[in-house]
């Protein structure tokens, strides 16, 4: 009995499936197939796949940008603060705002956006930590050794399995950071209006610090769902260009969790 033909073209013409070129296939000798198994494996670049040590990259080159401008705003406002220095602090703050939500709401990562919230907000906190390294010598260094300790700590224990990112969790984090910019706005507009006077507002003494220590948590949280983000993106294949979403991702925590910080240690120092 005849074997049924296909009527599918895309079958019928290949000689794969139409049974004329199952001769044509090549054979891999012993050697030929002990150097596949040798060669490298194909990079992200090859393959357009998003990888963790692109992301690292990535995130390396965000960071390089973000410091540049960094130092251009600390420098502008030292060893006082000028209009220069404090136009760039402005400019910054309106920049790195602006940009960072259009990249958060962004449904497909653009790297010149992301390139430019990374300068924007590189002059903010470089002119803001200018502001309290004039009044608290040292907090800068400080400041920063205790947002690489809480980086490490927390991508330790992410990586270890002892941290996971869950749906309960989430739920309380956005919650809670909801709370938080309710609370911040609600700070704001009353140092605003005089009715607070302290530097930090109703972020002040004790209250601020153990309100600091809560804030800290829930950065150390948010970088656990970068992480997750970050580890789900590669486990599924996604596009190479996706590592630049991780790479803002952490860089606004990032920030956040430093700028945290810096408020905590003026506070202790004070």
């Amino acid at each position: 009995m005849a074997e049924p033909s296909s009527s599918n073209p895309a079958f019928s013409r290949n000689p794969v499936f139409n049974g004329k070129g199952v001769d044509t296939v090549p054979t891999i000798s012993a050697d030929g197939l002990q150097e596949m198994y040798e060669r490298p494996s194909a990079t992200s670049s090859q393959t357009d796949r998003m990888s963790y040590e692109d992301t690292i990259v990535k995130t390396v080159g965000l960071f390089a940008v973000f410091l540049v401008t960094a130092v251009i705003g600390y420098w502008a406002n030292m060893p006082v603060p000028t209009v220069l220095g404090l136009g760039l602090m402005i400019a910054g703050f309106i920049g790195g705002l602006v940009f960072g939500l259009i990249n958060a709401f962004k449904r497909e990562p653009s790297v010149p956006l992301i390139l430019l919230y990374a300068a924007f907000e590189g002059l903010a906190i470089g002119a803001i930590s200018s502001f309290f390294e004039a009044q608290w010598g040292g907090i800068v260094l400080q400041a920063v050794l205790a947002t690489v300790a809480v980086f490490g700590v927390t991508l330790a224990l992410f990586a270890s399995g002892k941290i996971r990112a869950s749906k309960r969790a989430t739920k309380v984090f956005l919650i809670a950071m909801f709370g938080y910019l309710a609370f911040s706005l609600l700070n704001v507009i009353l140092m605003m209006t005089g009715v607070v006077t302290d530097p930090f507002g109703l972020r002040s003494g004790w209250i601020g610090l153990v309100i600091g220590v809560v804030v800290v948590i829930m950065a150390a949280y948010s970088l656990v769902l970068d992480f997750d983000m970050i580890q789900r993106g590669v486990r599924a294949g996604a596009p190479r260009k996706y590592g630049w979403q991780g790479a803002f991702g952490l860089m606004t925590t990032i920030v956040w969790l430093y700028i945290e910080l810096l408020r905590m240690i003026a506070i202790f120092r004070n």
